[in-house]
């Protein structure tokens, strides 16, 4: 096995351990040893999980604006954790690979191993839910076979970007690319730069 197939098992297993509730509510049992980076890939995805089902929510037409509003802030403080967590695997990496010199002439990639990562969790989620409609016993044909070409896509794109995340993870471990992590500035977040807040 290796990195990107591990963290998209232990995606796959947490979005199903999700679905045995199937509550935004639910408090999670991590199985992993805290600290360890299995224990924060299975957090992250567990945020993915309840994120994908909070949008789900709050796209009802009849929702009460009320509680709109604070399913809105409830997925912007979401945002925020799973920006964290994001960055808690970067950090993971830049630690694995601390000691590898870079060699003259390598190149930087478009994005950090763990916004790569970030992907393969949202994957694992589209694969999961794509799949139960595949499965639904109320369902017509028609939507069944659309979303069986929609799977079988999801699976391609699994397979790919499983690839291309340790090819990336191989190519820094060689010093053929390096790892440069920009923080995210959540300009929005902050009562400092966003000037509605900063204006009251």
């Amino acid at each position: 096995m290796t990195f990107a197939s591990d963290a998209f098992k232990i995606f796959a297993d947490t979005t199903a351990a999700y679905h045995l509730t199937d509550d935004v509510d639910a408090v999670p049992s991590n199985p992993y040893a805290e600290g360890s980076v299995e224990y924060t890939l299975f957090q992250k995805n567990w945020i993915d999980a309840v994120q994908w089902h909070l949008e789900d929510i709050i796209r009802d037409p009849n929702i009460d604006p009320v509680e709109a509003l604070a399913l809105k802030r409830r997925i912007d403080r979401s945002n925020q954790d799973r920006t964290d967590m994001v960055e808690e695997i970067d950090t993971y990496f830049r630690e694995k690979y601390a000691d590898v010199v870079p060699a003259p002439d390598a190149t930087i990639n478009t994005e950090s191993p763990a916004w790569a990562i970030d992907r393969l969790s949202i994957l694992a989620l589209k694969i999961y839910h794509m799949r139960a409609e595949v499965e639904r016993l109320d369902a017509s044909a028609e939507h069944k076979a659309k979303c069986e070409a929609k799977l079988q896509i999801l699976l391609e794109q699994q397979k790919d970007l499983t690839e291309a995340i340790d090819c990336l993870l191989d190519d820094i471990a060689a010093g053929r690319k390096y790892m440069k992590v920009y923080r995210q500035m959540k300009m929005y977040n902050d009562p400092a730069t966003n000037p509605v807040l900063y204006k009251k």
